[in-house]
């Protein structure tokens, strides 16, 4: 073989090793979404007390029950735990930012429209002084939860009409295929949780994998991380057979049928 041949041949290797590793790395930022790193440390709450699935008229206010601080953000949680993952970075040798500087950085992440693409990772913002957004939000979750935004206008997003007139399967087919869809190409799904007309749930989850199936269950099985548990990933399923949705039992959804519609996944959904 000649020398200029052989730095050819050598300068393709290097450049297709180099082009596989970056394949690989550009993958596990867009597929790996993981509970234990990629949540909010803190919760969600609900405002009335809640028992079996039905709600009390009685707020929150005793010693053992105490009252919500932080309450209608499930939107605004699921919203901004996509962006994260989708716009951040955190750099864990860093010094951290004080609380001016931190909320102006969340807010910028915040600000960012879901639906966009993943930033490439020299391109995103930098979060110094934290491992991942786990950590950094159970240290400095006053901080966080003074910056995502308002919960209150969530209740006018143009596309929450759709719970009073999209009742087909025919569209819950739909909304299972574009799940399906994003989780194959490695990204997230919003779900706005709805009974309507019966109100016993009216809630948003990030559903981010495919949860193992037990043989012979003819259901499909997501998991979901759930802004009112911080402790543990919630389970969402699909049965082909009813063309229809389920979510977890919990004590404040009795649990079973809900209809599910994709949010923040273009413009004003």
């Amino acid at each position: 073989m000649i020398p200029g041949n052989w730095f050819t041949s050598a300068g393709f290797c290097r450049l297709g090793i180099l082009v596989a590793l970056a394949l690989v790395g550009t993958r596990a930022v867009a597929s790996e979404f993981r509970f234990d790193r990629d949540t909010f440390a803190f919760q969600n709450a609900t405002v009335l007390k809640y028992k079996d699935g039905l709600p009390y008229l009685q707020v929150k206010a005793s010693r053992e029950d105490p009252a919500n601080r932080y309450t209608r953000r499930c939107f605004v949680m699921s919203r901004t735990a996509m962006q994260f993952r989708k716009f951040a970075r955190f750099d864990p040798r860093g010094a951290p930012l004080n609380d001016l500087e931190l909320a102006a950085r969340i807010r910028a992440v915040a600000h960012r429209a879901p639906w966009d693409e993943s930033l490439p990772e020299n391109q995103r913002i930098v979060f110094p002084g934290y491992a991942n957004l786990r950590q950094m939000s159970k240290a400095r979750a006053h901080v966080f939860q003074e910056n995502l935004g308002s919960g209150f206008i969530t209740y006018f997003r143009p596309s929450n009409v759709r719970m009073f007139f999209q009742h087909s399967r025919k569209y819950q087919d739909t909304t299972h295929a574009n799940l399906e869809a994003a989780l194959s190409r490695g990204g997230l799904f919003v779900g706005f949780l709805s009974t309507y007309p019966k109100l016993s749930i009216n809630h948003a989850v990030l559903v981010y994998a495919r949860n193992k199936s037990v043989p012979r269950d003819e259901l499909e099985h997501y998991l979901a991380y759930d802004p009112n548990h911080a402790e543990a990933p919630r389970e969402l399923t699909w049965s082909p057979r009813e063309r229809a949705f389920a979510y977890q039992k919990d004590i404040d959804f009795i649990g079973g049928f809900i209809r599910v519609y994709q949010s923040y996944g273009k413009p004003l959904q």
